[in-house]
């Protein structure tokens, strides 16, 4: 399947040395507690809160436009503790989504509209559907999806919810997505 090209403004992003894109219009709160490793989509409208505490991405991650990005939160007796979030490679955050996570591991498709509860962990390989939302504190196992009515499905072994080479698919699809996400001739 051939990625079809995205085009941007070259004037709206800034491109770091290690390949990130950036666009002009995110926000980017206490950048630098903000790690991302390389080659790594920000897009229009992302909000990323590295002002409450150290959010670090693996390389070729995509956090679509309107997307929100924040470290998760515990309530104490005195006050409100927050800690820091750790994303793994290969990660792709649909338009809109809301993530508080603790960590997300490698190779997971977060969908558009989404809601990560605030102290869920993501493991590797595992897929959030559209517009699902998961409870604070959930924890979802790698090879499973995550249903935009409540339901976790699959597991290694079934096919039909997660495939097998799930590794392997989302790695193809955040590198063409880098590779096909070029600046507009104007």
């Amino acid at each position: 399947m051939e990625a079809q090209n995205i085009y941007f403004n070259k004037d709206e992003y800034v491109e770091t040395a290690s390949g990130n894109k950036v666009s002009r219009q995110t926000i980017l709160c206490g950048s630098q507690n903000i790690v991302l490793h390389g080659k790594v989509i920000v897009q229009s409208g992302a909000i990323i809160r590295g002002d409450l505490a150290a959010v670090r991405t693996g390389r070729y991650c995509v956090i679509s436009k309107g997307s929100v990005v924040r470290p998760p939160y515990k309530q104490f007796s005195k006050g409100v503790a927050f800690f820091p979030l750790q994303i793994g490679d290969h990660v792709f955050i649909g338009e809109g989504a809301v993530v508080s996570a603790a960590s997300i591991g490698s190779y997971v498709y977060i969908g558009k509209n989404a809601v990560i509860g605030r102290r869920c962990v993501l493991k590797d390989n595992c897929i959030v559907e559209d517009g699902a939302i998961v409870p604070p504190e959930t924890t979802i196992a790698s090879y499973m999806r995550y249903t935009a009515d409540g339901r976790v499905e699959g597991g290694q072994g079934n096919p039909d919810f997660v495939p097998h080479a799930m590794m392997d698919l989302m790695t193809e699809y955040t590198r063409s997505y880098y590779d096909n996400f070029i600046p507009s001739s104007n």
